[in-house]
């Protein structure tokens, strides 16, 4: 089968979740082409990322940027338009939950291309989160829909999408993470960088504008924490994600001392570290579905999680952003015999997501087991 295939992505979740498939793509010959929105507008967040993942540079980068919801993805449409016409792929392929996913989708729903939703059927049940509209939208107006899980799938159908649009592909991370866990032994210092030990620190993330936006909320988390690591005796490392650190400056929040704030990090290096750390701390989606790979204990201080599986198998746990809620759910996590398997397939999502398009020569079904 011959047909162009088109990415549309704009964060680093959608870069790293994609990569495989664009890597599948390069090794069986299929033409494709990526379009990059902007929508992380620091060289720090993802420029690097196609060099440190060895990835082809996008054929498009759009250069939004950052602002208000409508004004962003209004900005998205338009030039994801101008892309498309340009491209006129047969099948156009968004991941995940993002305003550049949603654009992506929703100027792809009224051309002729298929449109393809990987890692399809999440849902949170928060409709006060952004990304659960994004998601809910982009499922129903796709025509594929490529669920991580039988879960996630489940939900599809609950909600009458049609059984023949959707097909349970295991989900891209677990390619991901395979893949580039060779990559990060090759490529990453972070740790002499840092003077860390393996084992002997803990790392966290607080980006969600639920956490980091609240003063209150945000000086809670950090406090629960540092109350954490003065207990144990533990380092916690906080790459700063540009939005929280202008959170941080706006509310004139000092971050207490237990707590070290570096720098962005790319992926290779966040992977080694995630890899290495006691325990994590987080509010990202795509932190729970590494850590669990991994095997890692991971505090999610969120209200819920479209990541329940991570849950179910014993390797995450919700907690309020207080220090009582924290301590309590980081001893019950680590409690664990971190012995879980994981639920997100088998690392061959890539080549399962090509199959279910129609790519059904040699070379695709060797994409992931080469």
């Amino acid at each position: 089968m011959t047909a162009r295939i088109a990415f549309v992505l704009g964060t680093r979740p959608e870069i790293v979740k994609l990569a495989p498939l664009i890597r599948a793509c390069e090794k069986a010959g299929i033409d494709y082409s990526v379009i990059h929105t902007g929508q992380h507008y620091s060289d720090r967040l993802d420029g690097v990322f196609f060099d440190n993942l060895e990835l082809p540079q996008p054929d498009y980068n759009l250069g939004v940027g950052s602002g208000e919801h409508a004004e962003q993805t209004g900005e998205m449409l338009t030039g994801i338009g101008t892309a498309l016409d340009a491209e006129n792929p047969d099948t156009v392929l968004v991941q995940g939950d993002t305003n550049s996913a949603l654009a992506g989708g929703i100027v792809a729903s009224k051309l002729d291309a298929e449109l393809g939703h990987v890692e399809a059927g999440l849902r949170s049940f928060d409709r006060d989160m952004p990304e659960e509209i994004n998601r809910i939208v982009i499922d129903h107006v796709a025509d594929r829909l490529f669920a991580p899980t039988e879960k996630s799938a489940a939900h599809l159908r609950n909600e009458n999408i049609p059984d023949e649009r959707i097909a349970v592909t295991g989900n891209t991370i677990v390619d991901a993470v395979q893949q580039n866990a060779t990559l990060a032994e090759r490529k990453s210092d972070v740790l002499d960088n840092l003077g860390l030990t393996d084992g002997e620190f803990a790392l966290m993330t607080a980006h969600r504008p639920g956490n980091v936006d609240d003063k209150e909320r945000f000086e809670g988390l950090l406090d629960g924490i540092a109350e954490y690591a003065d207990k144990t005796g533990t380092e916690v490392v906080y790459p700063v994600h540009p939005r929280s650190e202008e959170q941080l400056r706006e509310h004139d929040i000092d971050v207490p001392a237990r707590i070290r704030c570096v720098e962005p990090l790319d992926f290779l290096d966040f992977l080694q570290l995630e890899n290495t750390a006691s325990v994590v701390f987080t509010d990202s989606g795509g932190v729970q579905e590494e850590t669990c790979i991994l095997g890692t204990p991971c505090v999610t201080i969120r209200d819920s999680t479209e990541r329940p599986e991570t849950l179910s198998v014993g390797s995450n746990t919700l907690a309020d952003p207080t220090a009582d809620s924290i301590i309590v759910s980081v001893f019950d996590v680590k409690s664990g015999d971190n012995d879980w398997n994981t639920p997100f397939g088998d690392g061959d999502a890539a080549g399962h997501i090509l199959w279910a398009l129609g790519f059904d020569s040699p070379e695709v079904g060797r994409v992931v087991r080469t």
